[in-house]
């Protein structure tokens, strides 16, 4: 990526619809309510033959407090600071505000490139607004309908001469990734893809609202980069972000960590704006490799908790479940002894994942989530080997013979691992479909305990054989017309 872009303005002038457009994704939620968008969201955009990377902004507003709005403009502001180029939209329709004309003056201040951009300006009745943008002293707007794709041509005009600039700094700065590992390399293990920059590893962390979701990423990443606050439900899209972390042994982890809103029941869930936040949630479960389910330590395994992590386990998800809020814990060994415990009887389909105790505000814990999180990744990937699989399966069969339903006696004959991520098993047998659930259960129990495989979702399936004869639909010898006789003779 050449340069990056950042797209500021006030509430509801069409920011998030123009970072849809550049980056060809419905990415960043949009609705006709201001406000929507309170964090920063990046995304990989593409204009022509430009390639950049565009930051879509909460709207900037006057306030100078430590209110919910005054943290939003304040990670706006930040955002100024980090990009090459702001683009400033304004509303062609509504025309030029007493606010625009404030946070044109901080742009012309903190920003190096500003390009003006007057939005919604399709048909006559935005020329009145085109026209008074020029008041502003930024330059000729151009003039844009971020819904339409219309304009697009002219801001590649002004981008353009910018790009070139930029495009030589990125080559001087941009790291070596694509490495090539020995397949001789004794320290590597081959059957499982260890994350690179390249491929980071995908971390979604859920939870209910007010767990400490954005803080815990906070953290992770050492800077102030997402929105947080007392208030609940302060997250609304689900933000990704790239970071390599450094975990206890010096050693860092490539990563993309999603930050999602937060899930409340789904009886309370009214809003049509979250309804679309936690949708968005859902949709980063799908996408990431391993899930942290983030609980409260003051109420953990509340029903909607246990609602999440199941959905994590149902998608095929690594699991780490993390208890926040540690620090204001008093009685700590009491307490874990009690997670624990809640743990094994609550989530039977997760028995032996990760149970870390961290602390969002403090960083306390993060060492271990590191090391919880590596070792579910690596859980996940787990194969085993055909010949060790039919060993185990002779033993366990001889240790628990499956039943025989209606006189029907069950032969489990062969089983191998099908696939990984999350690990899949099949096992070849006489009347798969009388297989009870609970001799599934048994096999699945096992494979965890003998082969180290806690808590990661496991998938057995049960397959016939044909047993078909092996002649059948050969054509048969025509009879011979003549016929021998026991003494030897032949007659017609």
């Amino acid at each position: 990526m050449s340069f990056t872009l950042a797209i500021v303005g006030r509430p509801n002038v069409g920011k998030s619809t123009l970072f849809n457009r550049l980056v060809g994704k419905r990415l960043a939620l949009v609705d006709d309510q201001p406000g929507v968008t309170r964090d920063l969201r990046e995304g990989d955009a593409r204009l022509a033959d430009l390639r950049f990377t565009v930051i879509d902004t909460a709207g900037l507003e006057e306030v100078t407090d430590d209110s919910l709005q005054g943290r939003m403009r304040r990670l706006t502001e930040r955002a100024v600071d980090m990009a090459d180029i702001c683009l400033f939209m304004v509303d062609a329709r509504v025309g030029i505000t007493p606010s625009d004309l404030v946070f044109a003056d901080i742009l012309r201040k903190r920003a190096d490139h500003v390009i003006l951009a007057a939005n919604k300006a399709e048909g006559a009745a935005a020329d009145a607004g085109v026209i008074e943008a020029y008041s502003l002293g930024l330059g000729e707007p151009i003039r844009l309908s971020a819904e339409h794709g219309e304009g697009l041509n002219d801001l590649y005009t002004h981008l353009m001469p910018l790009a070139d600039a930029y495009a030589d700094r990125a080559v001087a700065d941009t790291p070596e990734t694509d490495v090539t590992l020995d397949e001789d390399d004794g320290d590597m293990d081959a059957a499982i893809p260890m994350p690179t920059v390249n491929k980071p590893l995908q971390v979604a962390v859920v939870g209910r609202p007010n767990a400490g979701k954005s803080t815990l990423i906070n953290q992770i990443l050492g800077e102030d980069r997402l929105l947080t606050g007392p208030e609940a439900g302060i997250t609304r899209d689900a933000i990704s972000l790239r970071t390599e972390w450094a975990g206890p042994d010096g050693t860092t982890l490539p990563m993309r960590i999603f930050d999602t809103a937060g899930m409340r029941k789904k009886a309370k869930v009214q809003e049509k704006l979250e309804k679309l936040s936690v949708g968005d949630g859902l949709r980063a479960v799908k996408f990431a490799e391993v899930v942290v389910v983030l609980l409260d330590a003051a109420t953990p395994f509340e029903q909607q908790d246990l609602r999440i992590a199941d959905l994590a386990e149902r998608e095929g998800r690594a699991v780490v479940v993390a208890v926040n809020k540690w620090d204001i814990e008093d009685n700590k060994q009491a307490k874990l002894k009690d997670l624990r415990e809640s743990f094994e009887r609550l989530l039977p389909q997760l028995r032996g994942a990760p149970l870390v105790t961290v602390s969002a505000r403090t960083g306390r814990g993060l060492d271990r989530l590191h090391g919880a999180i590596l070792r579910a990744y690596e859980t996940w990937n787990r194969r085993v080997t055909t010949a060790q699989l039919n060993r185990w399966l002779s033993g366990m069969v001889e240790a628990h013979p499956p039943p025989a339903p209606q006189g029907k006696r069950i032969k489990l004959r062969y089983m191998t691992q099908a696939k990984t991520r999350p690990p899949g098993f099949v096992v070849m047998c006489s009347h798969p479909d009388k297989v009870p659930e609970s001799y599934s259960r048994y096999l699945v129990n096992g494979l965890r305990l003998d082969f180290e495989m806690p808590g990661t979702p496991i998938r057995l399936w049960m397959r016939g054989q044909n047993e078909a004869n092996p002649y059948k639909g050969r054509k048969k010898a025509p009879p011979s017309k003549l016929r021998k006789h026991t003494d030897g003779r032949r007659r017609d």
